[in-house]
């Protein structure tokens, strides 16, 4: 899709160009030079064209990031970011991390609403193209929907645009109807949309993306049999598989592989991210270490026999915690002894003297881990220009969609064993130890849970699974612990970080409050439970 991301800075003005209403004029009155009239607008196919783009500008990216940074497996890792008062409880309907993930999504929403009104305008001797355009849209605004009914329980559903006198009555939908609307739209999305593009249309929703999102939504909200279908569809349509490689899935080098189904591309010089800046090291050009890995992550990850650490039978040694192990470890988190995209290797015991030794400054990670994926080295020489594409959905989760959603129907064949050993063990450079079908439902349900979590690990899927499975509870109250090191005594000492300590109120932190500055605006909307 590098056409669609090198109109990009045409399309920030467009976008807003456009969502100026029209009116009549006087004869006298002069046609503004710095933006689109949308009297101008919507009359060729281009015009639908560069609309439907800007409509991407409005996915998420490493935001998805910040979420795993609010359960277990990831920690905030400056004390003062708005963030880390998510982390220790302390937040409420005012918080602007809260406020900006809405504000966020409807965005979106209201853009696809705005396209999906205008669209029509647009003199074609291309109807398909115009309905693939449509698809797009309508998957575009179910993806943001999918996120809010997530994040918040019941939101408003709209549709189309909206008044001013309008959006002040608006009331909040069930959470039912609106998984009925994602999963409706998703599926009639999808019969817009093409299985494939060329390579200059790389990055449009196809498909497989929209029916693959409708999985995840369908097992988001506990519909297991609807789920479970369209992962198989998704399986079934025979363009998608498994990287070869883990640990290239996160490179320039993969970027587009068979593997991703959907991702927000990103284009350096012209349209960039900073995610090496975000995740790196504190040594690599004072990169932020703003999200870490956290111990309770990385002790989740199997032996190369397919044990657990904790299993007296493993072979583990907390002297040398990272030999043999699963190696999506190694290839997810930096650990001790890693090589840095500079040359240096990483050392961040607190007596070891570097720049990345745990306390040798807020910013280094508190825990001694930091994130591997999307760190590159071709982004070291200007962390804050990033070409490397998010991803959003990849098939390994759909594989492990339909396992989850098979298992918890209790329809448990050769599918499922199939769909979860693929993933452990169907990559080059992955070969976890296959399950084998003599464990039970409990334990099938328990190691697909480690499987999500271990493979989708800084992917943006954890917030919505500990939620869902109802363990937010259990897994997140306490300290936040780092890397286990030899002290000068050469005795075994494990990182806490310093002034946490995560607190998880069941009666009201499984959703987030509807912002305050929401309801200031629109009293008609209703708060979440407990707040």
């Amino acid at each position: 899709m590098k056409s669609i991301r090198s109109s990009l800075v045409l399309l920030l003005s467009l976008a807003i160009g456009l969502t100026l209403s029209s009116c009549d004029r006087d004869l006298l009155d002069t046609v503004p030079n710095d933006r689109l009239s949308e009297n101008l607008f919507w009359k060729t196919e281009n015009d639908a064209r560069l609309a439907i783009n800007s409509l991407y500008t409005d996915l998420d990216s490493t935001n998805i990031i910040s979420w795993d940074a609010l359960t277990d497996i990831a920690h905030t890792n400056q004390p003062f970011d708005v963030q880390a008062y998510i982390e220790l409880g302390q937040y409420d309907a005012t918080s602007s991390k809260v406020y900006g993930e809405w504000v966020k999504a409807y965005k979106g929403v209201r853009a696809c609403n705005y396209f999906l009104q205008n669209v029509d305008k647009v003199a074609s001797s291309n109807p398909t193209l115009i309905s693939q355009f449509k698809g797009e849209a309508r998957a575009l605004r179910a993806y943001q929907y999918l996120k809010l009914a997530a994040l918040f329980g019941d939101v408003p559903l709209i549709t189309t645009p909206i008044s001013l006198d309008e959006s002040l009555k608006l009331t909040r939908t069930p959470i039912a109807q609106v998984w009925d609307f994602v999963d409706k739209e998703l599926s009639e999305a999808a019969a817009l949309l093409p299985t494939t593009y060329a390579a200059a249309d790389k990055g449009r929703i196809t498909k497989g993306a929209a029916i693959g999102l409708q999985a995840r939504a369908n097992l988001l909200a506990g519909r297991y049999q609807q789920a479970a279908t369209a992962a198989d569809q998704v399986m079934k349509l025979g363009v998608y598989g498994l990287n070869d490689s883990y640990e290239k899935l996160f490179t320039y080098a993969a970027e587009n592989n068979k593997e991703v189904l959907f991702d927000r591309q990103f284009i350096k010089d012209t349209y960039p991210d900073i995610v090496f800046n975000l995740l790196a090291p504190y040594s690599q050009k004072s990169a932020t270490s703003t999200y870490v890995p956290t111990k309770a992550l990385v002790d989740m990850y199997e032996t190369t026999a397919g044990k657990l650490i904790t299993d007296a039978t493993s072979g583990y040694d907390p002297a040398t915690p990272y030999a043999n192990r699963d190696p999506r470890l190694k290839f997810s988190v930096f650990l001790t002894g890693d090589p840095l995209p500079s040359g240096i290797t990483f050392r961040p015991e607190p007596n070891s003297g570097t720049a990345d030794a745990v306390g040798n400054t807020y910013i280094a990670s508190t825990t001694g881990f930091n994130i591997k994926k999307y760190v590159n080295a071709e982004d070291y020489a200007n962390p804050t220009n990033n070409g490397i594409n998010i991803i959003l959905l990849r098939y390994a989760e759909i594989l492990l969609t339909y396992a989850e959603a098979k298992i918890e129907l209790n329809q448990i064949d050769a599918s499922v064993f199939a769909a979860i050993n693929a993933v452990r063990n169907g990559r080059t450079d992955v070969k976890q130890p296959s399950i084998n079908s003599t464990v039970s439902q409990a334990e099938l349900r328990t190691i697909v849970r480690r499987e999500r979590t271990v493979e989708l690990a800084f992917e943006g899927q954890r917030l919505f699974d500990i939620r869902r499975w109802k363990l937010a509870e259990t897994v997140l109250p306490g300290p936040v612990y780092g890397i286990t090191y030899k002290t000068a005594t050469g005795d075994l000492a494990t990182v806490q970080v310093v002034g946490i300590n995560r607190t998880f109120d069941k009666s009201r932190h499984y959703l987030w409050p509807i912002p305050q500055r929401e309801r200031y605006l629109t009293p008609t909307l209703t708060q979440n439970p407990g707040w």
